[in-house]
């Protein structure tokens, strides 16, 4: 079971594991809208009230974009505070 709004690893494994070849272009838009949004709520919930295994796939998914697109690791609130300049005392 999922969070709300949140895509649960078995949706996230079936995406990932059907080849974009096979999919409609209804589908492909479907699971980046999808995608972006579960992105968002990852990033605004904290790990606190998430389930287990939500706040596990979160804590990799945040590790890999570290990774792959040189993230700060800071979260959305986070820098959303730092870019408002509301960080600052």
């Amino acid at each position: 079971m999922s969070d709300f709004a949140r895509k649960d690893f078995s949706t996230k494994a079936e995406e990932k594991l059907t080849p974009n070849s096979t999919k409609s272009t209804g589908e492909k838009i479907k699971e980046a809208i999808t995608g972006s949004g579960d992105k968002i709520a990852r990033g605004v919930q904290p790990d606190s009230s998430k389930s287990d295994s939500q706040e596990i796939s979160d804590k990799f998914g945040r590790s890999k974009d570290r990774n792959v697109h040189g993230s700060t690791g800071e979260s959305i609130v986070d820098k959303t505070k730092h870019a408002l300049g509301a960080d600052r005392h």
